[in-house]
């Protein structure tokens, strides 16, 4: 991503002092409780066969709300099987197959989702992500404006098809980025990440702004996870390594596994230390 406005310090971000430090999200008794209900019912229980995936899959979920996405990938792996037709299944297979740079099966589970569902938008931001991942970017802008025309009110569509259009023309992602901030809520805490991203407010802004209206340690655990990310990716663009890396670790702290900052902040991790012993 080359087009950001680079009106910010250069050699690094906020001080710690200043940052907002995640309480990692304990792990849930409720997808504990979820995970040992399903495993029991499908133990004991007379099932078919779209009943038993249904189950898979829904345990599935729980597993990847925890992190034990090896698991989690078991059975949705196994609930494909079962039932050849479940988009959900393919879109969450796709997903795991990009956190493990597996880009090919990716596009190929994404594209299985979207033909069973043509409707279920989100497989169409996870294709352009793994597109995205996978360099192949002038696909990837299709998909995440595909994904932005669903909602075009919202600041993290907004940014991602940014991501992903500046790596073809910068000049012009950013002016599209310039009309599209227009059309976004000024109320919403996330529309600072795109003000950030024009230069308009500081990291201390966007921080700001993520306490503003929270109701919860979970909710802003969530804006935590978001937020670093973004932000982490503003510098890894304009080349500021070290703070880009603080930051996707800071999404990581977070322990948010569902939201796709934490699953694709390991990548940006990995790219970042790749691009160092391409240097050295």
């Amino acid at each position: 991503m080359s087009g950001c406005v680079n009106m910010h310090s250069a050699s690094s971000g906020p001080s710690v002092n200043s940052l907002l430090l995640a309480e990692p999200e304990p792990t849930s008794q409720r997808s504990q409780m979820v995970i040992a209900r399903y495993t029991h019912i499908l133990y004991k229980a007379p099932l078919e066969d779209d009943e038993r995936a249904e189950l898979l899959f829904q345990r599935g979920i729980a597993y990847d709300s925890i992190g034990l996405n090896s698991l989690a990938r078991l059975d949705y792996t196994e609930a494909l099987r079962l039932k050849p037709d479940m988009a959900e299944a393919y879109n969450s297979v796709g997903v795991h197959h990009t956190q493990q740079r597996q880009f090919l099966q990716a596009y190929e589970a994404f594209d299985s989702t979207l033909e069973i569902n043509p409707d279920y938008h989100f497989a169409l931001l996870n294709r352009g992500i793994a597109l995205y991942y996978g360099g192949r970017s002038e696909l990837a802008v299709k998909d995440t404006a595909a994904f932005l025309a669903q909602d075009n009110s919202d600041p993290i569509r907004v940014l991602w098809h940014y991501i992903t259009a500046s790596q073809l023309q910068p000049e012009k992602a950013l002016s599209e980025l310039v009309a599209k901030r227009e059309l976004l809520d000024d109320a919403t805490w996330s529309t600072s990440l795109v003000d950030f991203y024009l230069g308009r407010v500081d990291e201390a802004r966007v921080i700001a702004s993520l306490i503003e209206d929270v109701q919860s340690q979970a909710q802003l655990n969530n804006r935590l996870c978001e937020a670093y990310f973004y932000l982490g990716k503003y510098h890894a663009a304009n080349g500021n390594s070290s703070t880009a890396a603080n930051y996707f670790k800071l999404s990581l702290s977070t322990n948010v596994h569902e939201y796709v900052e934490h699953k694709y902040a390991r990548i940006e991790l990995a790219n970042i230390r790749a691009a160092a012993r391409r240097q050295n």
